[in-house]
C-alpha cells in the first residue's frame, strides 16, 4: 500500500486541524444559547473564533493533541505489522511539523520521547472484518478532558443525588453526576461517550467507543435514545456553561452503548471529551492504501466566529510585569486584563521541581502561565509558537499556594479553576487566579509575539519545560481574586444545588 503512509498522515493532520462537520453543527445549533456580553458567550465567541483560525491555519485546534488513538478495521491478510509502522512513522512526521504536540513520557523517568513515539504509544486497536476496504479511525482526545473521564460501580452513593441501584434509574444518576463532577476542567461544552456494562476495562472501551458515532445519529435501542436526549437537556439546566463560567450551554451531545456484564459486577463508564472534539474516520482502499472517503470531514467548512473572541470594550485592564501587589488587589472576579510584558509557562514539572529547587529566572511579580504549547523551530533556528492554550490548573493545587509565595507570583493563569488551599494562597500573598479560554490555542498563540527563552527543555520536553514569552495584550478573565473571591467555587455550589433537583426526577 505504497499510499498508507500519506493517508495516516493526511488523517492526523485534518483530524488535529479541522473540527469535523457533526461537532460544528452540534455547537452552531446552541451557540446562541448564552445571553449576550455574559462571560460564558464570550468564551463561545473566543472558541468559535479559535475554530476558524485553526482550519486556516491548518494549526492543531488545542495545543494538547492528546494520546493518539487508533481503530482500524482490516481485510482478512491485511499486512498489520507494515501499517502499524507507517502509522508511527506518520505520526512522528506530524510532530514534527507542529500538528500534534509530542505527548509520549515515560513513566518513571519523566522522560518525553519527542516524537509521540514509545512503549504502548502509538495506542492502535486491530479488528477484522469481511469488507473489502480497510477503516482507520483516529480520536485526539487531550489529557484535560481525559481526567474527568469517571468510572461508576453499582450500587453507589453519590453526592446529591443518593443511591444509585443498578437499573437504568442508576445509570442516569451516573451520567449526571460526572458532568457535575466535570464543571469546567474538561473544557464544557463537551460531548460523553458513555458504556454501560462489561468489565472495568471494556466498559471503558465501550464508552469510547461511542465517541466515534455520528453526533446527528438516533441510537437503536429506544431506551439508550430516550436517555441519551434526556441527560442533554438536564445537563443544560446545571448552570455549569461553557469553561465553567455558568450558562445554558454545559454539553453538546451524549452517546450511549451497552456490553452484557458479569452478575457481580455493575459498571458505568464515562468517557469525557471536550468541544474540541476531534476524531475522523477514512476508508481506504486495501490495494493503493489512498483515502477513498472521509466520514465527518467540513471539506469547505463555513466560518463559525460569533465575534473576535474576548471583545474589547475599553473597560479592560493592562498588566504589565512586574505587577504590583496594590494593583492585583484591585482587581475583582470578573475583570478582564490585558497582559503585554513577560510571560513563564510552568506545569506538573516544573512546579514539582520549583517546590525544593530556585526557578531560572525572576518570577517576582511575574505572570506564570499554565500551558504546554506546540514549538516548532524555523529555518533559521528560531522557535516558533504553534499553539498555545491553557491546561487545567487543578492539578497543580498541592504546588501552587507555595509557589506564589516563595517567588512572589502576582497572576497565575491557566484553565478550570484552583481550590480552597489556592483561593487561601491567593488572598493571604496577593495574587489573581486568571481564566483563559481552553483549547483556544491558535486564538492565545497570537498574543504571544516572541519566544524570549526556554529552561529545562532536554529534562522535560516540550509541553513540560519553562517556556520565557513577550506577550502583547494577551486576554483572561479574572475568577479567582485576591479578596477570597471565587467564580469556580460559586458555579460549583450553585450547580450542587440544581444536581439535587434531579435527584427524583424521572426519565419521560
Amino acid at each position: 500500500m505504497e499510499h498508507f503512509r500519506q493517508s495516516m498522515l493526511d488523517l492526523i493532520i485534518e483530524t488535529s486541524t479541522n473540527l469535523p462537520d457533526d461537532v460544528r453543527e452540534a455547537m452552531a445549533a446552541r451557540i446562541h444559547e448564552e445571553s449576550p456580553g455574559s462571560r460564558a458567550a464570550v468564551a463561545l465567541a473566543t472558541i468559535t473564533k479559535n475554530i476558524d483560525m485553526a482550519c486556516e491555519n491548518t494549526g492543531p485546534i488545542c495545543q494538547d493533541t492528546g494520546m493518539p488513538t487508533f481503530v482500524v478495521y482490516t481485510p482478512v491478510g491485511t499486512n498489520q505489522i507494515a501499517m502499524h509502522a507507517d502509522i508511527a512513522w506518520a505520526l512522528a512526521e506530524a510532530t514534527r511539523l507542529g500538528k500534534l504536540r509530542p505527548n509520549a513520557v515515560d513513566p518513571l523517568t519523566g522522560k518525553n520521547s519527542g516524537n509521540n513515539l514509545g512503549d504502548g504509544v502509538p495506542v492502535i486497536h486491530w479488528e477484522q472484518w469481511e469488507k473489502d476496504e480497510i477503516e482507520v479511525r483516529l480520536i485526539l482526545k487531550g489529557g484535560g478532558c481525559e481526567n474527568k473521564n469517571i468510572q461508576y460501580s453499582l450500587p453507589a452513593d453519590l453526592d446529591h443525588l443518593g443511591k444509585a441501584g443498578r437499573n437504568l434509574e442508576g445509570i442516569r444518576k451516573c451520567i449526571l453526576h460526572a458532568v457535575w463532577k466535570a464543571q469546567g476542567q474538561g473544557c464544557a461544552a463537551g460531548f460523553l461517550g458513555v458504556g454501560i456494562g462489561g468489565d472495568r476495562t471494556s466498559s471503558y472501551a465501550c464508552a469510547k467507543e461511542q465517541l466515534f458515532r455520528d453526533c446527528r445519529d438516533v441510537n437503536p435501542d429506544p431506551e439508550l435514545a430516550k436517555l441519551e436526549s434526556y441527560i442533554v437537556e438536564k445537563a443544560n439546566t446545571l448552570n455549569i456553561g461553557t469553561m465553567g463560567f455558568g450558562g445554558n450551554v454545559t454539553l453538546l451531545g451524549c452517546k450511549i452503548g451497552k456490553y452484557h456484564r458479569l452478575p457481580a459486577s455493575f459498571f458505568v463508564s464515562v468517557a469525557y471529551d471536550c468541544w474540541a472534539y476531534r476524531r475522523q474516520i477514512v476508508s481506504i482502499d486495501p490495494a493503493s492504501g489512498a483515502i477513498t472517503g472521509w466520514r465527518f470531514r467540513a471539506e469547505k467548512p463555513a466560518p463559525m466566529a460569533a465575534g473576535e473572541g474576548i471583545p474589547r470594550t475599553g473597560r479592560e485592564i493592562t498588566l504589565t510585569p512586574p505587577i504590583s501587589e496594590e494593583q492585583i488587589r484591585s482587581l475583582k472576579v470578573g475583570d478582564v486584563v490585558l497582559i503585554t510584558g513577560a510571560i513563564f509557562t510552568g506545569r506538573d514539572a516544573l512546579h514539582q521541581y520549583l517546590m525544593d529547587h530556585d526557578a531560572p529566572v525572576n518570577m517576582n511579580g511575574g505572570v506564570l502561565y499554565h500551558c504546554g504549547p506546540v514549538m516548532i523551530k524555523d529555518e533559521n533556528g528560531k522557535w516558533q509558537v504553534k499553539a498555545a492554550g491553557p491546561t487545567t490548573s487543578i492539578r497543580e493545587e498541592p504546588y501552587q499556594a507555595e509557589i506564589i509565595k516563595k517567588f512572589g507570583i502576582r497572576a497565575v493563569i491557566g484553565k478550570g479553576g484552583m481550590g480552597a488551599k489556592t483561593l487561601a494562597g491567593l488572598k493571604e500573598h496577593g495574587a489573581v487566579y486568571l481564566n483563559a479560554i481552553g483549547g483556544a490555542a491558535q486564538y492565545y498563540a497570537e498574543s504571544l509575539v516572541d519566544v524570549k527563552n526556554v529552561y529545562f527543555l532536554e529534562e522535560f520536553g516540550v509541553p513540560e519545560a519553562m517556556w520565557v514569552y513577550e506577550a502583547k495584550e494577551f486576554p483572561a478573565i479574572v475568577t479567582m481574586d485576591a479578596n477570597g473571591n471565587s467564580l469556580h467555587r460559586e458555579i460549583e455550589e450553585d450547580s450542587a444545588k440544581r444536581l439535587e433537583k434531579l435527584r427524583l426526577d424521572a426519565l419521560q
